[in-house]
């Protein structure tokens, strides 16, 4: 039999040494040309032009951190720590923070987070502005899709507030949904794969915290084993959410309204002509 202490020092150690063996090959950060080549896959399965990357975060439910107070206790009502990541269109984890409060909204993760930080700083090598597809101007930055927990900004769309919207922005929040389900699908199929993160985690937090990130590069390894070959599914509706935003402390930047107005206006001609059909027929179209 091997003991408690035991076991949870080999677990540390093996997921520590899985982390650091695989990291570096299968989750560096993507330079320029890698970038135009994610953006190339959501265009063509999400029709999504410009699109870097989906965000998102995941609560993983742990036991109570010895003297936390209530730092990991979550709106859901247990405790957990944040598993924050971004996705790119064939299901694959390009960054991922793993560790902070339970307690934090998606958004203060984000910002405070290194990719969040890079992000802001303009130092993530994305490509140069190029125009959308079918436009001869405005060129249009590359961006990174998130829910409406985010704000709006430059490099960050999140959908419009799902009251009175015209066509053309249903159509923009409908696509965007196709992008931002694609990192919610990657939770799930991690998940699947490495059924202890559907239940609490009753280990160290130190511990807890490289027992995720050690099946986040696995996940990756095994699926550029396997091949990015998938059925896609329908789209569903985007859920609502109540979380608010901490960056930047404004609801959304000038620029990024701008911006998202563009990607409006773009689709926005797509459906003028059909304007008096149903909008599942539109959607269908697009």
């Amino acid at each position: 039999m091997v003991g408690k202490s035991t076991a949870s020092m080999i677990i540390r150690e093996t997921c520590v040494a899985i982390w650091d063996a695989l990291h570096a090959a299968v989750m560096a950060q993507p330079h320029k040309e890698q970038w135009k080549e994610i953006a190339d896959v959501f265009q063509k399965t999400c029709q999504f032009p410009n699109c870097a990357g989906a965000i998102d975060g995941k609560h993983i439910r742990i036991k109570k951190p010895v003297q936390s107070g209530s730092q990991y206790y979550n709106y859901k009502k247990y405790f957990s720590f944040v598993l924050f990541a971004v996705c790119d269109a064939n299901y694959s984890f390009r960054y991922i923070d793993v560790g902070s409060y339970g307690s934090r909204l998606d958004s203060a993760v984000f910002a405070h987070s290194e990719f969040g930080k890079m992000l802001l700083d303009k130092a993530l090598d994305l490509p140069d502005h190029t125009t959308l597809p079918g436009t001869t101007s405005p060129a249009m930055p590359f961006v990174f899709v998130a829910d409406e927990a985010f704000a709006l900004g430059e490099n960050l769309m999140r959908p419009y507030s799902s009251r009175g919207l015209s066509i053309a922005r249903r159509v923009f929040n409908y696509r965007l949904t196709r992008v931002r389900r694609v990192v919610e699908c990657a939770f799930g199929i991690l998940a699947n794969k490495w059924r202890f993160l559907h239940t609490p985690i009753h280990l160290k937090l130190e511990t807890a915290i490289s027992a995720v990130k050690a099946p986040c590069v696995l996940h990756n390894f095994v699926r550029a084993r396997d091949g990015y070959n998938f059925e896609d599914s329908q789209p569903f509706p985007a859920e609502s959410s109540s979380q608010c935003c901490a960056w930047p402390q404004t609801r959304c930047t000038s620029a990024g309204a701008v911006y998202r107005i563009f990607y409006v206006a773009t689709w926005g001609v797509t459906v003028a002509v059909g304007s008096h059909l149903k909008m599942v027929d539109i959607l269908c179209l697009c």
